[in-house]
């Protein structure tokens, strides 16, 4: 941003589920984003931890306010108890186009550029409701869902029949992961990470919160369907980064996750494919994600605790 812009605002949801260092680590890391053209506000949203973590947050960050949900929401659920809690506090006259919401993970490292560099994105790109930085893990390896392809009957074929991975290079294959693509390289996607994704908040008002049906994975990709439905657009731009240290809490609930990933695929085909499809590539759809999800649960059966992961 230049010396003479005028502020912008971030509203930050962090939600919090049995990870309360790491949420204090993100969180910290947040805090030093903030610069004299960046204002930015956090909210917390325990998602009925039932541990110490309200505790031990209220107490690190007393001025920062903190939500308790009453039960597990999933990650649609507890940020659009935040994102209501922001909508009912933001004036009618505020800026909609110069304000923007952040979800973050619990588990993301933000560098201190990170949030003023796609905020700029943002400012310069009026067309644009989501961008979403490069998210890389703690090996430096890229987060292959920071930028994504919708989940297309023939994407999620090639996915699910491990072709996508066998061919990582071939267009043809790999248009949910996009792993042809230059991971350095600005680019329009269809969706971005859940983990980090900064919207704008008018986007917001057209397309409405997240949708609660997915309880967990999905919930991006159909948010970013239905924003890039009202007309905006979605960039990925990895001159951005945050480091994803990923399945602090999932990994506790493996199977439980694993069958919330596929559940989520069947729900963004239902929700947005099956009604173009005849009811047997429904059913084929079906039986497919449902083959791939119980061989998942096989595989991480066999694996030990320590690495016990979703996919």
């Amino acid at each position: 941003m230049s010396a003479g812009a005028a502020s912008a605002t971030v509203h930050v949801i962090v939600l919090n589920y049995r990870t309360p260092d790491l949420t204090i680590a993100a969180i910290e890391s947040l805090l030093a984003s903030e610069t004299s053209h960046l204002s930015l506000t956090c909210t917390i949203v325990d998602n009925r931890s039932a541990d110490d973590s309200v505790e031990r947050l209220r107490n690190q960050f007393s001025t920062i306010p903190l939500i308790e949900s009453s039960h597990n929401r999933g990650y649609a659920g507890g940020n659009n108890l935040g994102i209501r809690a922001l909508l009912s506090e933001i004036p009618v006259t505020a800026n909609r186009d110069d304000t923007y919401v952040l979800l973050l993970n619990s588990d993301v490292v933000v560098r201190s550029d990170t949030v003023a560099t796609c905020v700029a994105f943002l400012r310069a790109h009026s067309d644009v409701g989501i961008v979403g930085p490069k998210v890389v893990l703690p090996d430096g390896s890229l987060d292959l869902a920071c930028r994504r392809g919708f989940p297309t009957p023939s994407r999620a074929l090639w996915k699910l029949t491990g072709l996508a991975m066998r061919f990582p290079n071939n267009p043809r294959f790999t248009g949910y992961n996009l792993t042809h693509l230059d991971e350095n390289e600005t680019t329009e996607v269809d969706s971005v990470m859940g983990a980090f994704m900064l919207v704008r908040l008018a986007a917001i008002d057209d397309a409405g919160l997240l949708d609660e049906d997915f309880f967990m994975y999905g919930e991006d990709l159909d948010w970013s369907y239905r924003i890039k439905a009202r007309g905006w657009r979605v960039f990925y731009h990895p001159t951005a980064s945050v480091t994803h240290l990923k399945g602090a809490s999932s990994r506790r609930q493996s199977y439980r996750m694993i069958f919330e990933f596929y559940r989520a695929m069947w729900l963004f085909h239902r929700k947005h494919y099956a009604r173009r499809q005849r009811l047997p590539v429904n059913l084929l759809i079906l039986l497919g994600i449902a083959a791939r999800g119980a061989l998942a649960f096989a595989i991480n059966a066999t694996r030990p605790a320590g690495r016990k992961r979703v996919a």
